[in-house]
């Protein structure tokens, strides 16, 4: 086999199963185990966990619990553990591993990087012409009044390197994306230079593919049917070769497939453009070649990379205003009107509607004509209150709500917060900073080191463009009227304030007819709920792929907006169940 270095990745998210790491470290062989926890929605969680339980706080507690488990074997197995647990202080996370490594009587050499916390140098940094300008919304930090709670940029790959180059054998990171823990120990193995770029991409694409965990290996695929089981699914480990392409594959014996499918399905995952921006490299995900090359293992491939950006994205956390939700259910006959007479009672009983900032109403007809069952007799009418002053809410609002529940409609009742219970919600603020700004500082013992990101180094720019595809024409021919999702594909998720839907489809004659039937229209369409935002559609005819990208839909992220479903993860699979026309040509078999 080529030279490789396999890394494994053992958590997708905060949350996910802690013996994931034991199984990757016992279940065959890796030389880095990389677990990435820091969602965007993440960070918001640690900020209120170190506000709960003191400034030593802000990290990923449960990375310590695994780490008590393979920390030995490891050792022993010279396998190198990389991790953005640290999340909002890395510095305490190590000092909690050191403590872990004594107690077990293992000397393994502890790193911590730091240099994506910008919170405390705001204030200059506006005053240096940094506007931090939302992303989504295009209004500047000091424009508004919410106060910025947490500022961390999204560091890269290379402070890794630089611990795994000083002998670290435990890499603790702060907000680093989701890919460098993926990045750092490659370009390590392979002493890769700044402008290796081709390489570099090859690693991001890898990173990106098993940053999610079980999730490439047949977690959430839509073609479910094919996943020979669910129980004790694989974990993901990225075979990478010198030159960036790479192997993904799990340990034998694991649930789960890997599959060219299960790949395309996480590489369209919470995308924007095919061109992936990362802080070491621009990715062109529509260069690549993805083929399967045995049982549950999948190659890929020739992924281009580009000079990156020269801005660094950063993640704030701001205060926003205080909400609160209700949710009750309506039963029967009349929803509407029941909705109807019973918001008015609510809203007479809390002293109107005007006093609040935002009065948000969601009646969810669930309910069906004729019921078979009581459970499907019900619709759920959701309230969310905002408002600047946080005196209306908590216990008043509740017990003004319950006061009604022998005084109104009939067949009423209540069913939880819903969502808020009157604190003041945090908003995402995405925005991005001048990477000449930024330095990334590595701790290794007593030893301090400062990395300097790419972009500060006067590197020539190279950018990769892209050869136009040809697409062949539509297949056509007499209709048959299918559901969308048994021909096709889909994967939704988060990126702030907006959602995007990948598609894909399993041939040729397919994609055909996906590119030119699902426009930007038909998608508005197909899903008018999510068509009434902006939308943009990105094509990848080597992946046999598009990917739609709404905008706004999410409001000011998965922390502080109304939708039942916070993180569009459920956005796919709606669309799935959309009927259309297709030629019989294409649902011969289905």
């Amino acid at each position: 086999m080529t030279d490789v270095i396999r890394i494994g990745n053992c958590s997708g998210f905060y949350g996910d199963r802690l013996d994931a790491a034991r199984e990757m470290v016992e279940g065959g062989p890796i030389d880095v185990l990389t677990g990435d926890y820091l969602a965007e929605l993440t960070m918001s969680i640690l900020y209120g966990q170190r506000q709960a339980r003191g400034e030593n706080m802000g990290y990923v507690g449960t990375f310590l619990k695994q780490l008590k488990e393979v920390a030995v074997s490891c050792k022993e197995k010279n396998i190198k553990i990389v991790t953005n647990a640290g999340g909002l202080n890395p510095k305490s996370m190590a000092e909690e591993v050191e403590k872990i490594l004594k107690e077990l009587g293992v000397d393994s050499k502890v790193a911590y990087i730091e240099g994506d916390n910008i919170l405390e140098d705001l204030e200059q940094l506006q005053k240096d012409g940094e506007a931090f300008t939302n992303l989504d919304t295009q209004v500047a930090l000091k424009d508004t009044d919410q106060q910025a709670l947490t500022a961390n940029a999204y560091l890269g790959g290379w402070g890794i390197k630089e611990a795994l180059d000083q002998g670290a054998d435990i890499v603790i990171c702060p907000r680093v994306t989701d890919a460098a823990v993926v990045i750092g120990p490659a370009a390590w193995k392979f002493n890769w230079q700044r402008n290796d770029y081709d390489a570099l991409a090859g690693a991001l694409a890898a990173g990106h593919i098993i940053e999610c965990g079980a999730q490439c290996c047949g977690g959430n695929y839509a073609f479910f049917e094919e996943v020979p089981s669910f129980r004790d699914v694989g974990y993901p480990i990225a075979e990478i070769e010198a030159n960036g392409n790479f192997t993904v594959t799990k340990h034998a014996g694991t649930g789960g497939l890997v599959s060219v499918g299960t790949i395309t399905a996480q590489l369209l995952y919470e995308i924007s453009t095919p061109a992936y921006y990362n802080p070491d490299v621009i990715a062109h995900f529509d260069t690549m070649k993805i083929e399967q090359a045995g049982d549950d293992r999948v190659y890929v491939s020739g992924c281009r990379g580009s000079s990156p950006p020269p801005t660094h994205k950063v993640c704030f956390n701001t205060r926003g205003l205080y909400k609160q939700s209700m949710e009750t259910l309506l039963t029967g006959l009349d929803i509407e009107l029941k909705a109807e007479r019973f918001l008015d009672a609510v809203f007479h009983n809390i002293g109107g509607r005007e006093q609040f900032e935002d009065v948000d109403i969601h009646l969810i007809r669930s309910d069906q004509e004729d019921p078979d069952s009581n459970e499907v007799a019900h619709a759920a009418l959701r309230v969310t209150l905002t408002s600047k002053d946080p005196s209306k809410f908590g216990r008043i609002f509740s017990a003004k709500v319950t006061e009604l529940g022998l005084a109104g409609i009939p067949g009423n009742t209540g069913r939880g917060a819903a969502g808020f219970n009157g604190d003041a919600a945090v908003i995402h603020w995405p925005a991005l900073i001048d990477s000449q700004r930024l330095t990334e500082v590595v701790h290794v013992g007593s030893k301090t080191t400062e990395v300097l990101p790419t972009q500060r180094l006067g590197l020539d720019e190279i950018y990769y463009q892209e050869t136009p595809a040809v697409i062949a024409p539509a297949p056509t021919g007499p209709a048959k009227r299918i559901p969308f999702g048994r021909l096709f594909g889909t994967r939704s998720g988060d990126k702030g304030g907006n959602a995007n839907m990948g598609v894909w489809a399993r041939s040729d004659e397919a994609y055909s007819f996906l590119y030119e039937f699902l426009t930007v229209e038909e998608f508005k369409r197909l899903a008018p709920d999510f068509g009434i935002y902006e939308v943009e559609r990105y094509d990848m005819p080597n992946l046999r792929a598009m990917n739609f990208y709404i905008k706004g839909v999410l409001g000011t992220g998965a922390a502080s907006n109304h939708r039942i479903d916070k993180q569009a993860k459920t956005l796919g699979e709606y669309f799935r169940a959309k009927y259309i026309e297709v030629p019989e040509s294409l649902a011969a078999g289905l």
